[in-house]
């Protein structure tokens, strides 16, 4: 299920989305379908005439990175990690791991991400999956941790600064209670020493150097003690 708070029209076009990406099935996660580039550099074209300026960040909604497809998958085997319970998915980009997580059973889905075109991306690809509406929040890292029972992070340790924004922020979330898994193919900023792995995947990752063969991440699901 999804959450059953309301959930406002995005403020881009769905057309838009449809428009500018492909429907596609991530590797790890066949079972799922999600709108991504085609073509990143002119899908940032289209964004910036979209919006009449250039994107300061890249299209991160229109990939199904390593860090995301491991934690769907984590949660379509393991469908008791969320199943009757409320779930956050951080930095959700595509919404790929909200939509696994309605589809293994959570009561109640929320989502968020800071860029307004992955709030309508979310809302596309639930749809092409069937599942209802995600209610999508935008920055949370700056207010205290929404009260759900489980906290869904995908390849948010990408930089340094992230890292030290977001690892405060998933401790706080476990300390109110919550249980948080971090989905991440090895970046050097996870604090791994302080985690505890609950499952390794072997993700084919053709999002990072588009231009390279693809490559083989070894990613992993880690749980917050």
């Amino acid at each position: 299920m999804s959450s059953d708070r309301a959930v406002p029209a995005p403020s881009v076009s769905p057309d838009f989305v449809r428009h500018h990406t492909r429907p596609s099935r991530p590797s790890l996660v066949p079972e799922v379908t999600l709108h991504v580039a085609a073509d990143v550099v002119a899908l940032w074209g289209a964004i910036e005439e979209e919006r009449g300026t250039a994107p300061t960040e890249p299209p991160f909604w229109a990939a199904a990175w390593p860090g995301g497809q491991a934690l769907a998958r984590y949660v379509l085997d393991e469908p008791a990690t969320v199943s009757g319970r409320s779930v956050l998915d951080l930095g959700a980009g595509s919404g790929l791991v909200a939509i696994a997580a309605a589809r293994a059973g959570a009561s109640d889905v929320l989502a968020s991400d800071i860029d307004p075109f992955s709030h309508t991306a979310i809302a596309v690809n639930a749809e092409a999956n069937g599942v209802p509406p995600v209610a999508v929040l935008g920055d949370v890292l700056g207010m205290e941790p929404p009260a759900v029972d489980v906290v869904l992070a995908g390849d948010v340790c990408y930089d340094r600064v992230m890292s030290e924004r977001v690892l405060p922020w998933l401790e706080a979330a476990r300390a109110r209670g919550a249980e948080v898994y971090l989905g991440d193919p090895g970046r050097p900023y996870v604090p791994v020493d302080r985690l505890a792995a609950v499952a390794v995947y072997e993700v084919p990752d053709t999002e990072s150097s588009p231009a390279l063969p693809t490559q083989i991440r070894r990613t992993t699901v880690w749980r917050l003690p």
